[in-house]
């Protein structure tokens, strides 16, 4: 046997009208959106009928109520039954004869936002359809009256009154109704005022601030939509982009922020359906590179979520989405047309959304090689000027594995280019795709020896008991000492680990801190390889470097040695174990009981 689900009225009426909403400031939108649904619904009948929606804050109507009245389409008797006491019967469905694309709201529940607020609503209806007046009224405790009222109401249309909660009078207060009825309703088609004591406010404007007036040139346009941005977004735009979709309706215009913002800060765009404000926080209009733009658009097709305060995500979000990002990716090839100055400003300021697009597409990559700076050992700059002086590009994909080699490629005449920040090493793995495999390559350090002089004979039999002693102190760290001779003189040494020497080197130190079978497999791991995980590359044009060999002091010595060896492994940026941090220690403080001591 069938059962029927029993629903506690009350608990879904607080739900809905306490948790479906982030705010209660969005009873008057919500308000807003059923009179101007009622007028359209009335206009689709008769195209001659008024359209004016008037709020009376509690200022106004005296009786400590807050009041909107519309000359819409109206609601009978009946009507009032099956649909403003039906929960998901909203006032615009099918019964009424009307399409639900022409209407702003769908769902059936906007009423209940007023009890965000008020512990009752009352409403005043004459149908156009004819008939009696019909009076309303809605308790928070989910109950309801419905009675026919001949006096009351005598043209077409809805009154709605609120009756506050105690905590909530400030929300029916003329100062805090005119801010919210202009927010919501300022673009609106249809005649809002908001009444206060002895005050009038007409709060919708004439057009959509996008559209072009008249006479005006495209200069005064773009000004006026540049204030418009200083006005309502807050910042002083770099470019307004022009947007239109037609197959869903879409007008609005997109701002351009003048500095460069966080890949991971919120898309906030001001989206309007049908002119009724949703929200001035919306995400995913825009693909996520775009994260340097923000929107303003009115769209007639975009759906909303059950509470108007974000669109869904749907095939015609991702529609828009794709064909709004196509437009921007159009104004960027465009400016680098144009302006190409204004667009290297652009791509600087805004590098990492144009790497991310970059990867894939093949026109925007090599804007991005044409624009985009990277560090390299000639200073900053493009990656097409860096290949005209070094066809193959060098880079490292590690941030302190450039600053350690950079000195030493720079003055061996090497050109080496930094890949360690986001979407570098994909890029330059692109152009090797289009250009050919020698466009780039990653370098190993150890690479950069062979580039390194060997230092003369009679240096290195001098310095033979130096590595004697180097060889064994550095044996406990998985380095071998070597010598070479080479620019800048400044350096003293350099701590030089390929890819597998790093890997066996982090597997060893894994072990120390593994148990016992962890340890042993770990080991077996760290065997597989042969010869030291890093070289100690002294450099015997380094003054330092030439004394120790005059160092009779063994002592002395393998504290020097020491102190260089964590010297280099410090320029290196990797991390200490705790046998590092002992050899500093150690070294430290023995030479600074030295120099004391003398």
């Amino acid at each position: 046997m069938a059962q029927t689900f029993g629903v506690n009225l009350r608990g879904v009426i607080d739900l809905l009208s306490h948790h479906l909403y982030s705010s209660p400031r969005v009873y008057l939108r919500e308000l807003l959106q059923n009179a101007v649904d009622a007028v359209t619904a009335r206009r689709l009948l008769d195209p001659a009928a008024p359209g004016r929606i008037l709020v009376e804050a509690v200022e106004r109507t005296g009786d400590g109520t807050l009041r909107i009245s519309d000359t819409g389409i109206g609601l009978g008797e009946d009507e009032v039954h099956s649909l403003l006491s039906t929960l998901g019967g909203t006032s615009k469905r099918d019964e009424l004869g009307f399409a639900r694309q022409d209407f702003l709201g769908q769902f059936g529940v906007g009423l209940l936002s007023c009890f965000l607020i008020a512990d009752e609503v009352r409403l005043v209806s004459r149908s156009a359809a004819g008939g009696p007046a019909v009076r309303w009224v809605a308790h928070g405790d989910g109950t309801y009256e419905v009675a026919v009222d001949e006096s009351a109401r005598a043209e077409v249309g809805t009154t709605v009154e609120l009756v506050p909660r105690r905590d909530c009078d400030h929300w029916i207060e003329y100062d805090t109704v005119a801010p919210l009825a202009a927010e919501f309703g300022s673009l609106l088609p249809i005649e809002v005022r908001v009444a206060g004591g002895g005050s009038q406010t007409l709060v919708t404007d004439d057009g959509l601030p996008w559209t072009r007036r008249g006479a005006e040139s495209v200069a005064e346009h773009h000004e006026r939509l540049a204030e418009y941005c200083r006005d309502t977004l807050g910042f002083e735009p770099f470019d307004v982009v022009p947007l239109e979709f037609g197959a869903v309706g879409l007008t609005g215009a997109a701002f351009v922020l003048p500095a460069g913002a966080h890949p991971g800060n919120r898309q906030a765009h001001r989206v309007y359906l049908k002119r009724m404000l949703v929200g001035t926080a919306i995400e995913g209009l825009l693909p996520d590179w775009a994260y340097f733009v923000r929107c303003v658009v009115d769209t007639s097709a975009l759906r909303p979520t059950a509470s108007r305060e974000a669109l869904y995500e749907d095939e015609t979000l991702l529609a828009v989405r794709d064909a709004l990002g196509a437009k921007l990716r159009e104004w960027l090839l465009r400016l680098d047309a144009t302006d190409p100055e204004r667009a290297g400003a652009l791509l600087s300021a805004h590098h990492m959304g144009i790497k991310s697009l970059a990867l894939i597409d093949d026109e925007l990559l090599r804007l991005a090689e044409r624009w985009l700076p990277f560090e390299t050992t000639r200073g900053p700059m493009p990656l097409r000027q860096f290949r005209r002086g070094h066809p193959t590009v060098l880079f490292t994909p590690d941030v302190d594995e450039f600053r350690q080699l950079a000195p030493v490629a720079r003055a061996q005449g090497i050109g080496l280019v930094n890949a360690g920040y986001a979407y570098d090493v994909e890029l330059l793995r692109r152009l090797t795709d289009l250009d050919g495999p020698d466009t780039a390559r990653r370098v190993e350090p150890t690479e950069l020896l062979a580039a390194l002089g060997r230092p003369a004979a009679d240096t290195e039999a001098a310095l033979n008991r130096t590595m004697a002693v180097a060889r064994g102190m550095l044996a406990g760290h998985d380095c071998e000492p070597m010598l070479r001779e080479f620019d800048p003189v400044s350096l003293p040494a350099l701590l030089v680990a390929d890819a597998e020497g790093a890997r066996r080197r982090d597997t060893a130190d894994a072990r120390e801190l593994s148990d016992p079978l962890w340890s042993d497999l770990l080991g077996r791991l760290a065997d597989e390889g042969s010869g030291a995980a890093q070289q100690l590359v002294l450099n015997t044009r380094n003054p330092l470097v030439a004394r120790l060999a005059g160092i009779t002091d063994e002592a002395l010595l393998a504290s020097a040695v020491q102190a260089l060896y964590v010297h280099a492994l410090l320029q290196s940026h990797r991390p200490l174990r705790p046998k590092d941090t002992a050899t500093l220690n150690g070294s430290f403080l023995d030479l600074l009981d030295r120099a004391i001591g003398h």
